[in-house]
């Protein structure tokens, strides 16, 4: 198979989707790899390194997408690039359908084959979604505690005190992958932790395994009302597969927090779960709304791509490699949870989620 790798131009998006050493396990099994000039430089990869693989460098990102069959990303496709995929191209990354309808429709009326790692699954998991989903949730509490900070807008609080002076109060919506990971930086800071939920069982096992600052709360609206009064971070990680996320903090409810407030969306590629939430991106991350800061970039991983390109491609590979040697028909043929990554395909909306959310036909595929 023909595999194509364009560098990343989303916003200070320094990720790529494919290491050397991944480039080295397609070429050995007879594919060809073209990667873009310099894709991979911001993650640490030479060009040079891509040719040791046999993986062939090409000038443009046109050249990319109109050589290759697969074409491999992290994150969705822009604007710019809508009108280089072509009918019948797998395009294997994150897309985030449900919150870019702009996205959908394009793909829609390009045809090609949209395999979205956000909604692949396996044992009742999404193995594409948990890597970032660490990253996203450790960062969270890292930028969180940079802009509580007074030169950046925040009440100029240490997440973590020192003797004598309370630490920071931090409360997580959702005890998932981003919101467990997220609670146990805040706590390795010595902030004082709040993680919520409405899941009873995910409860449980958070009250056995976060250090003994972290407290768990069923989530509700008075709950959450009342801690949103005391809070000096809040961090939204809530997640309904591949549909939009709910929000939990309405506009109205902004009163109730105190200025100088940290409000990270972690949940803004799937819409955000603050009703004022709207994407910011790494040049600029934050807004003001009544003296509250929002903290709202779409892909927080991109800010540290020598960690995160590896931690992606680590559980990305398996799945190109199968893609690459069965075709696409084929290897989710062979593994229903892998089909579960495809949102939309040859113009047919194949995911649920997203038809519901933009009211379009949604037509199940037949393998």
């Amino acid at each position: 198979m023909l595999i194509g790798i364009p560098k990343e131009i989303k916003n200070n998006e320094n990720r790529v989707a494919l290491t050397p050493a991944g480039a080295k396990e397609l070429t050995k099994r007879g594919h060809q790899v073209f990667v873009q000039k310099t894709a991979g430089i911001n993650s640490g990869f030479a060009d040079e390194e891509y040719e040791n693989a046999e993986a062939k460098i090409l000038p443009s990102i046109e050249d990319v997408y109109a050589t290759a069959e697969m074409i491999i990303k992290v994150k969705e496709p822009i604007e710019q690039e809508y009108s280089l995929i072509r009918a019948g191209q797998l395009v294997f990354t994150y897309f985030h359908f449900a919150s870019d309808e702009v996205l959908t429709h394009a793909m829609i009326k390009s045809k090609a084959i949209c395999l979205a790692y956000e909604t692949v699954t396996w044992n009742g998991t999404l193995p594409l979604l948990i890597p970032m989903s660490e990253v996203a949730g450790r960062m969270a509490t890292q930028e969180g505690a940079r802009f509580l900070e007074k030169p950046q807008g925040g009440k100029g609080r240490l997440l973590g005190g020192v003797p004598g002076v309370k630490p920071a109060r931090v409360v997580v919506l959702g005890g998932g992958i981003v919101g467990s990971n997220a609670a146990l930086m805040a706590a390795g800071m010595g902030a004082d932790v709040v993680i919520m939920d409405i899941s009873l069982p995910k409860l449980r096992q958070l009250a056995e395994t976060m250090p003994k600052n972290v407290k768990t709360l069923f989530s509700s609206a008075h709950n959450l009302e009342k801690e949103l009064s005391r809070s000096d971070l809040v961090i939204g990680a809530v997640l309904v597969p591949g549909a939009k996320a709910p929000h939990l903090i309405t506009r109205d409810m902004l009163k109730l927090i105190k200025r100088g407030t940290v409000l990270v969306d972690v949940a803004i590629d799937q819409g955000g779960c603050f009703e004022s939430s709207r994407p910011t991106t790494h040049s600029e991350p934050i807004y003001d709304i009544n003296g509250v800061i929002h903290y709202c970039v779409a892909n927080i991983p991109g800010a540290v791509p020598q960690t995160s390109t590896l931690a992606l491609t680590n559980a990305t590979l398996p799945y190109a490699i199968r893609l690459a040697d069965k075709g696409w028909q084929q290897a989710c043929r062979e593994d229903a949870g892998l089909a579960d990554g495809l949102n939309v395909v040859e113009g047919k909306v194949t995911f649920r989620a997203v038809a519901e959310a933009f009211g379009l036909k949604y037509e199940p595929i037949n393998l």
